[in-house]
């Protein structure tokens, strides 16, 4: 037999980031292309737990699964996405094998850039109809963030999806109520039908009812000869989103809400009624029972409207997710922008937190945005951020009162520090090794420190 057919060394050797463990966790196997990867020994690796070897490591989890599965890090070798694959003898699972598909930032960059022309020179064959498909550019997915808030909106999302009553979704702008919108269409048994879209804050009152609720031909100067359907038509069988529905003229709302109730549109010049099923997800800024309090809305209207109701919380309540965030924002703005960010300091995070986000999630991108612009290496730094000066002033009158201690610059220092490394340790889920790496300091030192600062976790 060919000796090149026995040498099986050489081909793990050749693959990215092969590394064994057996049901314990335990590394028993690593190629050395692995260990040159993530900077360690490949024989003092053996024998030692995963985590131990590489903190950041996803494997523990996947000791779990009985099928193969994609896991993306994030860590201090880069950005890598890996195939994971549990091990069997005689039907018996005794470990898992992982290796690297995607095996640093910039490996995976050109596969994103390489990946996006590949789409556009296939997808430019596909009928029109086939990639607008039922009008939604968003899932469940794209609602990001793990903290008990935005858990209950999953949630919420969810129970909705099963029904077919009106939802109202509430939320201060640039919070994500579009996001839920469709998210709710996407999981739901319509998700196949249209989902049409219209924000009655951009529509002129004098067009509003036509594009509502359509018109017959002739109905008026500049009608066109054929008519046309209103939204409310267009949606027929799928969902009708109106975002903005505080803005909605009070003339039309008596029409809405007999629309709603009947399940019928009159057109406008129409001699007849038209059967319509459709769902309809509303969208406000403004709280609605003040507006009604101030003569703006109609009562029977937002009751018809808010048999269910999704609110979407504003980022100053749920700051935790700022991280999950920002590395979901960057992702994205990299594949735009063409940009290579793979890190984000955590003085970053910690000054991101000093500030309470008026403009919300949609705040947060343009902010990133802007400052990726200013980002000439891979990761965002303080100084990249053009409101940093709202942050510092802000910190400064919190800092005031530092003066009258004995001590105010060791003061200033510890307190400093002390955010800084619950911030980290927050981000690394309180795992002090990895903390210890991400501050770039040696783990007894951390702990020498937390004692010091009377950090207890």
């Amino acid at each position: 037999m060919n000796d090149l057919l026995k040498n099986y060394e050489l081909y793990l050797e050749n693959i990215a980031g092969v590394v064994v463990i057996d049901m314990t966790g335990v590394v028993v196997y690593m190629n050395e292309q692995c260990a040159q990867y993530l900077k360690v020994e490949k024989k003092e690796s053996l024998g030692k737990h995963i985590l131990d070897v590489f903190p950041h490591s996803k494997m523990i989890e996947g000791l779990g699964l009985d099928e193969r599965r994609v896991v993306f890090y994030s860590s201090y070798a880069g950005i890598g996405i890996s195939i994971q694959m549990p091990l069997f003898q005689n039907g018996r699972k005794v470990g898992l094998l992982e290796y690297d598909a995607i095996q640093g930032s910039q490996f995976l960059y050109d596969f994103a850039d390489q990946y996006r022309l590949f789409l556009d020179s296939e997808f430019k064959y596909l009928p029109r109809e086939m990639l607008l498909l039922s009008g939604t550019k968003y899932s469940i997915n794209n609602i990001i963030g793990s903290s008990d808030r935005i858990t209950r909106v999953r949630e919420q999302i969810t129970q909705a999806a099963r029904s077919n009553s009106t939802v109202l979704i509430t939320g201060e702008t640039g919070t994500g109520k579009e996001l839920v919108a469709h998210s709710i269409h996407n999981l739901s048994n319509r998700r196949n039908n249209p989902f049409v879209r219209i924000n009655a804050s951009a529509l002129p009152q004098s067009l509003a009812e036509s594009e509502l609720f359509g018109y017959e031909q002739g109905s008026f100067t500049g009608a066109i000869k054929e008519g046309r359907k209103g939204k409310f038509e267009q949606a027929d069988t799928g969902t009708l989103f109106i975002d903005e529905i505080n803005h909605m003229p009070m003339a039309l709302q008596p029409k809405m809400l007999r629309t709603l109730q009947e399940k019928e549109v009159d057109r406008i010049g129409g001699a007849k009624s038209i059967p319509v099923d459709v769902r309809i997800l509303a969208a406000s800024s403004k709280d609605l029972r003040q507006l009604i309090e101030e003569g703006e809305f109609r009562e029977d209207l937002y009751y018809r409207l808010n048999v269910m109701e999704i609110h979407m919380p504003p980022l100053r309540e749920r700051m935790e997710d700022i991280p999950q965030l920002t590395e979901s924002i960057v992702l994205d703005l990299n594949v735009v922008m063409g940009k290579r960010v793979a890190k984000v300091s955590p003085l970053v995070y910690e000054m991101f937190r000093e500030y309470d986000w008026p403009g919300n999630v949609r705040e947060l991108h343009n902010v990133i945005e802007r400052a990726m612009n200013s980002a000439e290496e891979d990761a965002l730094l303080p100084e990249h951020f053009e409101f940093k000066q709202v942050i510092f002033e802000k910190l400064r009158k919190k800092n005031s009162n530092v003066l009258l201690e004995e001590s105010p610059i060791e003061r200033v220092k510890d307190d400093a520090e002390r955010e800084l490394l619950i911030s980290v340790l927050e981000q690394c889920n309180q795992n002090k090794t990895k903390a210890a790496q991400l501050l770039k300091i040696a783990r007894p030192l951390l702990y020498q420190k937390m004692r010091r600062l009377k950090i207890e976790l």
